[in-house]
């Protein structure tokens, strides 16, 4: 038995068998060939066992994900079937006597270099499809297994260096009971989408990949940030009762979903809930949800080869308005860039991206791109209580320019006959110190904050929240960045206007009491910790915690602002 110590991501307790999801090494050396017909042969056999797996997959996929996302598995058919991609290579092994892999290879960069030089959008779309293809070939050629957290059918603990958006987005919570990464932190994607997702995960493990090999036993304790490798029977019985432990605690907090969210004095705060998808909704409402504070739009661009369309944008949208039922919906507009990439846009690759070409900096230049959700957004307002939140602004200036395109196209549609909400709320996110140090001007223009500290607390103490090295320096709980908070809530009211806060700093315990005091209007968490803030909210009295954000203000360190918040909070 072996135990790993990360960090605890995503609350719960999750006992299953280890899927590694790690990328296999698909290298190969050019040989010259003796046998033409064996090697023919060979490549044939790939082909026909890739194409019976898409089909597979496609079944899979049509039933858990619907017809629109599986049709990408029959373009992957079609280009196995395609002569004009199969003959050059057959041709290719038996004029050069090259070994398959190469053969294929070597065709298919030929392709793919030609498609994805062509201007032309459909043709490009075919290079993505001959890349995925190859890649599984490829593996079949050289017996070795490409995992895909989508055909994941049994139990499972997944186990990876790290999960990008668009992997955490196509686990399944049927089968995926948790999951464990060598790196990340509590802010990183894979750890919010893990909580979105209510699955239990422990990040920044260092070395999870190269202790645990597949179908390992495994312990994922997301409380504590214990990963437990083919543990004893003693303590799986122990976790087991643990488990129990927590699911009658989650049953307590369960009791509180009706409820309001108000403090033990008599104020009234809301409790949102930040969401990916459509699909997160059930969370949400389960979660006793006031709100979504959150609705993050990039996972709409993610996972394809193409943009999505104005009419798969609206759908979704609509979805989400009207599964609220009236309650607010704080839509975030395409925030892209940093560690979340879209191949099929090909932006430069850049130094530092996290402070690049990103969000609302990229919509104001790929102004179709953003038009387009901008009218879809606006066709959906009429659904539902629909707020829009425009990401990483800096400038009055960025504000205004998106402000402006938002007008225009809804003069547009109502031109073309379209029905748009006239009580859409238009505000920015604050996740930059310098747009937080100007909320006074800000708050005269936007009609609400939403403070965004996953990022405002890497600018402001300049540390990059996915580097373990400076870990110790992303401090929610920093006087510094309490301040910065201060200003932007007090800056609102000054001007009747509401701030909320839709980083992870808003679900947290020791947070909780501070941005009670500090005068937060509205909190948007993951939607698994609803429930036990709104708990920890109705025990607590605003009068006090004002009195205690106050003296925080005036501390010197993270660590005495910890302290005093235990000692007055009983944490």
């Amino acid at each position: 038995m072996t135990l790993l110590q990360g960090i605890a991501a995503s609350s719960g307790i999750a006992i299953a068998k280890a899927y590694r999801l790690v990328e296999p090494d698909l290298s190969f050396t050019k040989t010259t060939i003796e046998d033409i017909d064996a090697e023919k042969a060979k490549f044939d056999a790939a082909i026909a066992q890739s194409i019976q797996e898409l089909k597979e997959i496609q079944k899979v996929a049509k039933t858990e994900l619907g017809a629109d996302e599986a049709a990408i598995f029959d373009a992957h058919v079609l280009v196995l079937n395609d002569p004009e991609l199969i003959n050059p290579i057959k041709e290719k092994i038996s004029s050069d006597q090259v070994n398959a892999e190469y053969a294929l290879k070597e065709t298919t960069d030929m392709f793919i270099a030609m498609f994805e030089g062509m201007d032309n959008e459909y043709m490009q779309e075919r290079a993505a499809d001959i890349r995925d293809v190859t890649k599984r070939v490829l593996s079949h050629l050289l017996g070795v297994k490409v995992v895909n957290p989508s055909e994941i059918s049994e139990e499972v603990i997944i186990i990876a260096e790290d999960l990008t958006p668009s992997d955490t987005a196509q686990l399944n919570r049927k089968y995926v009971k948790a999951f464990a990464t060598d790196i990340g932190g509590r802010t990183s994607h894979s750890a919010i989408m893990a909580r979105s997702l209510e699955i239990p995960a422990i990040v920044g493990t260092q070395e999870a990949t190269e202790e645990i090999q597949d179908n390992d036993m495994l312990i994922v304790d997301g409380l504590t940030g214990k990963l437990h490798i083919n543990p004893t029977a003693e303590l799986i019985a122990e976790y087991e009762k643990e488990l129990e432990k927590y699911e009658a605690q989650k049953a307590e907090w369960a009791k509180l979903v009706d409820e309001k969210s108000i403090t033990a004095d008599g104020e009234q705060v809301e409790l949102a809930a930040n969401i990916g998808t459509p699909e997160d909704l059930e969370g949400v409402m389960n979660n006793g949800g006031e709100a979504v504070g959150l609705y993050r739009t990039e996972f709409l661009y993610m996972g394809r080869n193409q943009l999505p369309t104005e009419d798969e944008q609206f759908d979704a949208y609509k979805k989400v308005l009207e599964g609220m039922d009236g309650k607010p919906v704080v839509v975030r507009t395409l925030d892209i860039g940093g560690d979340k990439e879209l191949p099929y846009l090909e932006l430069p690759t850049e130094m530092n991206p996290f402070l690049g070409f990103r969000a609302i900096r990229l919509c104001l230049e790929e102004t179709d791109i953003f038009r387009t959700q901008l009218r879809a957004l606006l066709r959906a307002s009429t659904y539902g209580n629909l707020k829009i939140m425009f990401p990483m602004i800096a400038t009055l200036d960025e504000f205004r320019k998106a402000k402006a395109m938002l007008e225009e196209e809804k003069e547009k549609l109502i031109a073309e006959g379209e029905k748009v909400s006239d009580e859409i709320e238009v505000g920015i996110m604050v996740e930059i110190p310098s747009t937080a140090v100007q909320a006074d001007q800000f708050a005269k223009e936007v009609d609400f904050f939403s403070i965004g500290t996953n990022d405002l607390i890497q600018y402001t103490m300049a540390a990059d929240r996915m580097n373990e090295r400076v870990s110790y320096l992303y401090q929610p709980y920093n006087p510094a960045i309490l301040r910065l908070v201060k200003m932007v809530i007090d800056a609102s009211h000054r001007e009747g206007k509401w701030t909320g806060m839709c980083g992870e700093m808003a679900g947290d315990e020791i947070a909780i009491p501070l941005l009670l005091g500090l005068g937060l209007d509205e909190f948007s968490m993951s939607a698994t910790s609803i429930l036990q803030a709104r708990a920890q909210i109705r025990g607590l009295k605003k009068s006090d915690m004002k009195e205690l954000a106050e003296k925080a203000l005036q501390m010197g360190t993270a660590e005495e602002v910890i302290q005093a918040v235990k000692e007055k909070v009983n944490l």
